[in-house]
Order: structure tokens, then C-alpha cells, then sequence
């Protein structure tokens, strides 16, 4: 799988650089929302995240929905699963960017354990990881 931007070369400067190296993990990783912020706050597009950190080796980790990385899930919530089934005209294949804006009306846990648990399957991440998954659930390479 690879990364949508992979031609894309994104140049940091050092703080930059240095923003991004405090939020790693203890694994060397960047969490789905550190990406978020560290995005925020070097001033760059959350869509260009999975290429700055493609450059500089860094893998970007723990989708909050659940495609890849290591985060534990609840069970599925049958209303959450319901009101998006109803929602998106029973659609099964959801961009990222609709089912975080549906977690505004619960939590962005609640629906990423509903889709983990479920039929519904995550497309075009908002960091740039993927536009589709192929395979697994949990398959990641970037």
C-alpha cells in the first residue's frame, strides 16, 4: 500500500524537525493524532503527514479507526453503526474525514470501535496513509 503523496518531497526546517521528533512515541512512531497536532503546529496539511514522515523514516501509527496500529477497541455500538449505515445510504466504504466528522455526535472512540467491529471499511486518510485499504484489517505500510 503505499502512500498517496509519495512524490512529494516536504521539507522541514529544524524546529520543525525537532516538533516533530518530541512527538514520537516511545517506539519511534507518530500516533494518528500527534500527526494531527504536529501538522497543526508546523503549519503543514494533515494529507501531507504520511509523506514528511515517510522521508524521515518515521511511521506513522494507531489509526483511531482502527486500520492500523496497535490502539484496543471496545465493543461495536449498534446505534453508531445504525445512525452511519441510515446516514450514508448503507455505503460500506466511508472516507476517514466522514466518520471523525461522525464522531462529533459521539466520540471518536466509540466510532472507531464501531467500524473496527463492523463491515465498514476506511478510505482516503486525512494523513495521507492510504486511499483504500487492501487486505486486512490492521495492514499498514508506510
Amino acid at each position: 500500500m503505499s502512500s498517496i503523496d509519495d512524490k512529494i518531497n516536504i521539507q522541514l526546517d529544524d524546529t520543525q524537525k525537532e516538533f516533530l521528533y518530541t512527538n514520537l512515541d516511545e517506539e519511534g512512531k507518530l500516533s494518528c493524532l500527534k500527526a494531527f497536532k504536529v501538522a497543526r503546529k508546523i503549519g503543514r496539511k494533515p494529507i501531507e503527514m504520511s509523506a514528511i514522515t515517510k522521508s524521515l523514516g518515521i511511521k506513522i501509527t494507531n489509526c483511531e479507526l482502527g486500520v492500523f496500529g496497535k490502539l484496543k477497541f471496545k465493543e461495536s455500538d449498534i446505534n453508531v453503526y445504525n445512525r452511519i449505515k441510515q446516514n450514508y445510504m448503507g455505503h460500506k466504504n466511508l472516507e476517514c474525514k466522514v466518520l471523525w466528522d461522525e464522531a462529533q455526535r459521539s466520540t471518536l472512540n466509540i466510532v472507531g470501535s464501531t467500524v473496527k467491529n463492523s463491515d465498514i471499511e476506511v478510505t482516503h486518510c486525512q494523513l495521507g496513509c492510504f486511499r483504500e485499504k487492501k487486505g486486512l484489517k490492521n495492514e499498514h505500510k508506510s
